[in-house]
């Protein structure tokens, strides 16, 4: 049993008594964006049809949500370094200046660029406010080194000194300079959010946009039998000790050292996908070369289950369209069965409207798993399961296993508790786990499920809050152990910025996607993601 706390019973009944009213279907959303007044024609559809609470209900939610958001951009503001404008990669939960990272990273600049789109459309600051932190930001982005033959930009700079990290602050080790396909895609999604949502910086936006290249890392020939190709994790300038691939993919005339492995699996790193698709760097057809599942065939009897799907074609590319299967429920699964592997790109690419025949069908259902793992399957009493920090020390994964490809698996305790369903015909199943561990839940996992589960997910965070101490100044810590009660005391500018990028949609009517979703994008990736139909089976 988790530790109580005195306060528990008052807090949990207020923050129960503002939420109780909620509808909570799966399949629950915000209400649609208001339409631009200066445009002849309504703008592309960013939001899915969704229950409309009563004006009480909405009200109390609002109430709620706004003092999240409130305490979540203390957090990333506390991150920023003054000189720079840009966010250090984590602070501690006192959110002492002193504590701040002495590191930051391509998806960290762009978790503040768009919490403070967020901060801004939900009226925590003002849009002067606002103009003023872009501006800065994007001017010292600027500044940082670049791979000069790909325009993209590295994995780890200092945010004081704008300088590229060579040695490792915390331990002395050497860093070798690395470049990241989903890491380089964050920050080129964050970019061309900006040009539509803040005009004074769209020329900012646009430049820094305009020199990236994400054709550094397709490799075409990835998947031959399907005839297209996919992306290699990311690239280093020199050639590393360990396993690396010779490369220049956009013809620079430059080598570079790829990673030996591409990204296969429809996780998060399908962001640098639509930005490369979306900026006509990449064949619109690679979306398809993403595998849903791998195939039914004892070839791939290495993976977590044996799926049931069948071949289906799309532009040219054959595509197995399979599904895991959890407890009454089908699925598409991520790698690892986490939650941000999923949701965290549909909170600026409107996936479930676009793809309403998959994204659309899967998302709910993958909220729904997750409950399930946590309220009945593991029996927590809590849900949510998503890489974050760890509350023994360092940062880990975590995940439902049974959602995710990957065999060992993102497991939702600290002692790593699997399943092995087999694979019918080439490996014989083991016996479910008699009872799960400590249990990690992350907050952003809940904020990231709001869309889909809004009752559910701000029950659990009321829940996390009144049972543990995980509220400090800058709102939730990173995660909770929920059986020994400890706690993840820090903030991490990625989680936080989930967090900001969920009540922004939710506080502001989807502003986040809509800044996204402009009408040259919704051209370039609304037809591809329509074409499938994924046959997703809900909870009954």
């Amino acid at each position: 049993m988790p530790p109580r706390h005195r306060r528990r019973a008052t807090a949990l009944a207020a923050s129960l008594a503002l939420i109780a009213a909620l509808p909570s279907p799966a399949s629950a959303s915000p209400s649609p964006g208001t339409p631009s007044p200066v445009s002849a024609t309504p703008p592309p559809a960013v939001s899915s049809p969704g229950v409309t609470p009563s004006p009480a209900v909405a009200s109390s939610r609002q109430q709620v949500l706004r003092r999240y958001a409130r305490d979540t951009w203390g957090s990333m503001t506390a991150m920023v370094d003054p000189a720079t404008g840009l966010p250090a990669d984590k602070i501690d939960g006192s959110l002492d200046p002193g504590t701040r990272a002495k590191v930051t990273s391509p998806t960290n600049i762009a978790s503040y660029l768009w919490s403070t789109v967020a901060a801004r459309d939900s009226h925590l600051i003002s849009p002067g406010e606002a103009r003023r932190r872009v501006v800065k930001a994007l001017g010292s982005t600027a500044e940082l080194e670049r791979h000069a033959p790909t325009g993209q930009f590295y994995n780890w700079y200092d945010p004081h000194t704008l300088q590229l990290v060579r040695t490792w602050p915390e331990d002395g080790s050497a860093v070798q300079p690395f470049l990241s396909s989903v890491d380089n895609g964050w920050l080129a999604a964050a970019l061309m959010m900006v040009r539509s949502a803040v005009p004074e910086a769209s020329r900012q936006a646009g430049t820094l946009l305009g020199g990236m290249d994400f054709r550094s890392y397709y490799d075409p020939a990835a998947q031959p039998d399907a005839g297209t190709g996919l992306l290699r994790g990311g690239f280093w300038p020199a050639k590393p000790a360990g396993c690396s691939v010779e490369s220049d993919y956009n013809g620079s005339g430059t080598t570079v050292y790829s990673t030996c492995h591409h990204y296969g699996a429809l996780t998060e790193v399908r962001i640098a996908t639509y930005v490369g698709i979306a900026l006509g760097q990449l064949p619109p057809e690679h979306y398809y070369g993403m595998w849903r599942t791998f195939p039914d065939t004892c070839d791939w009897s290495w993976a977590e289950q044996k799926p049931v799907g069948t071949w289906q074609t799309h532009r040219g590319v054959r595509v197995f369209e399979g599904t895991y299967g959890y407890r009454g429920m089908r699925l598409v699964p991520t790698w690892g069965g986490s939650m941000f592997e999923e949701l965290m790109v549909p909170q600026l690419v409107p996936e479930d409207v676009w793809g309403a025949r998959s994204w659309g069908r899967n998302q709910p259902v993958y909220v729904a798993a997750q409950i399930e793992h946590g309220m009945n399957d593991a029996k927590y009493g809590y849900w949510g399961f998503s890489p974050s920090g760890n509350p023994a020390g360092g940062y880990r994964e975590y995940g439902v296993d049974a959602i995710g490809m990957d065999t060992p698996g993102y497991t939702s305790d600290q002692e790593r508790t699997s399943v092995d369903y087999g694979f019918e015909g080439c490996r014989e199943a083991q016996p479910e786990p008699a009872s799960y561990g400590d249990g990690v839940v992350t907050p952003h996992a809940s904020f990231l499920a709001l869309r889909y589960a809004p009752g559910e997910a701000l029950t659990n965070l009321a829940k996390i809050k009144a049972d543990f101490d995980s509220y400090g100044p800058g709102g939730f810590y990173d995660a909770v152990a929920v059986r020994s009660g400890k706690v993840a005391r820090q903030y991490l500018a990625l989680d936080q910025g989930m967090i900001m990028m969920a009540l922004g949609n939710a506080l502001a009517d989807d502003s986040l996607r809509r800044h996204f979703a402009t009408r040259d994008v919704t051209a370039k990736l609304a037809p591809v993601l329509g074409e499938e139909e994924w046959a997703v089976v809900p909870p009954k």
